[in-house]
């Protein structure tokens, strides 16, 4: 006669074919538990040879792994609800970060030939003119856009490609920042990479912040600061 680790008796081929359905319908993942360590280890002990009893030293052996068993077990545990609480609390501190200003930590954009390149910039004040500078890499100015009257807010632009000779420049990465004046005669300068944020997402375990007109990854912020 034979005894399982959950209490059943094996007699012959059918019913032990019966226990291996029972057992993988109770633990499909074929993994052993603490609870079902336990029950082995004492219908082990129940079922001993009482002319040869189980050694003390397999015996404390056996707790031991009980024990490594049952304290592996909390520990994934406790790590899963810390992750949990961390995700919620980067979750909440997206939250608490709509209506600051958030900054890319760049101010590029990309042009391909053929294409228009579109980008934005925000004003913080409603402005009663400006200018938009495109410039290479160096920080010189290739191409001027003017500005007029423009509501507070995030605007967008379209850019052709060209310098301000009228000559198309090639593919590449270039950058842009605007000088404005406020219509209470104030000036100020914003440039691409810096707006508020709007409004957070949460989509698959990940915390997406609304700038502009997009959203972008909460993570690859380098800087949230007050209006």
């Amino acid at each position: 006669m034979a005894i399982d680790a959950y209490g059943n008796t094996l007699t012959s081929t059918s019913s032990s074919t019966a226990t291996t359905t029972s057992s993988t319908a109770t633990n499909p993942n074929g993994v052993l538990g603490k609870d079902a360590f336990l029950k082995l280890l004492l219908l082990e002990l129940q079922n001993q040879d009482p002319t040869s009893p189980m050694d003390s030293e397999k015996i404390l052996a056996q707790t031991s792994q009980l024990a490594t068993l049952e304290s592996s077990t909390n520990t994934n545990k406790a790590l899963t609800d810390l992750s949990t609480a961390l995700t919620s609390s980067m979750q909440y501190s997206g939250v608490s970060a709509i209506g600051k200003m958030a900054d890319t930590g760049s101010n590029a954009v990309v042009l391909t030939t053929g294409q228009t390149t579109d980008f934005e910039l925000n004003y913080p004040k409603d402005i009663s003119k400006g200018t938009v500078n495109i410039m290479d890499v160096n920080g010189t100015v290739l191409r001027t856009l003017q500005v007029g009257a423009t509501s507070a807010g995030t605007a967008k632009f379209s850019w052709d490609g060209k310098d301000n000779t009228g000559a198309t420049l090639k593919d590449g990465t270039y950058y842009v920042d605007s000088s404005f004046t406020n219509t209470d005669n104030t000036s100020g300068t914003t440039r691409v990479g810096l707006y508020p944020i709007e409004s957070i997402k949460f989509d698959s375990g990940k915390t997406y912040a609304k700038l502009g007109s997009s959203y972008v990854d909460f993570s690859t912020i380098k800087e949230i600061s007050a209006n």
